[in-house]
């Protein structure tokens, strides 16, 4: 079992707020996608971090709208509700930590009221994608129409992102 990267210490606090600042891909079907991890979900952040690199399908979602999730079962993560939403925008990754259904994570691409078949719920707001908006419409749609896609995140180096961003910029 990993430790969680938040504790009491001054160091380990110091080192979870670089983590925050690091700037992660995300490859989701033909797409990539930069983002920041969430300042008001610490806790959210070290256990998402602790995952990367991470690797899985997205499926679209059954109740909430504009929304592709990642189904994870029965796994509990721990972490406390913090910068939590159930009407979330395209561009945030939101992590439900479980309870009333269960623990997934959240892509949203449009418009998202978080919810299962047991109604409205709630969940930790802990990435939001930066740059590459202008195509997760288009993946949303993909996931929906053809079906589950794969997606990985990771943190971006700085080669990562400059090729990113020169490939951004061929497009135009």
């Amino acid at each position: 079992m990993k430790t969680p990267l938040l504790s009491s210490s001054s160091t380990t606090r110091a080192a979870a707020t670089v983590l925050l600042h690091l700037v992660f891909l995300i490859t989701a079907g033909p797409y990539k996608f930069l983002g920041m991890f969430e300042e008001a979900a610490p806790s959210t952040v070290a256990v998402f971090r602790a995952l990367l690199p991470y690797t899985q399908k997205l499926i679209h979602v059954r109740w909430s709208g504009e929304g592709m999730w990642i189904p994870l079962g029965a796994q509990d993560f721990q972490v406390p509700f913090e910068n939590h939403t159930s009407h979330s925008s395209a561009g945030q990754l939101l992590l439900y930590p479980g309870g009333f259904s269960e623990t997934d994570f959240l892509f949203c691409y449009g418009g998202v009221h978080f919810a299962s078949k047991m109604g409205t719920l709630a969940a930790n707001h802990c990435l939001t994608v930066t740059e590459g908006m202008e195509d997760l419409r288009a993946l949303g749609e993909m996931v929906l129409w053809k079906g589950t896609q794969d997606v990985r995140f990771e943190i971006a180096d700085q080669g990562m992102i400059s090729e990113f961003r020169a490939s951004r910029r061929s497009k135009l």
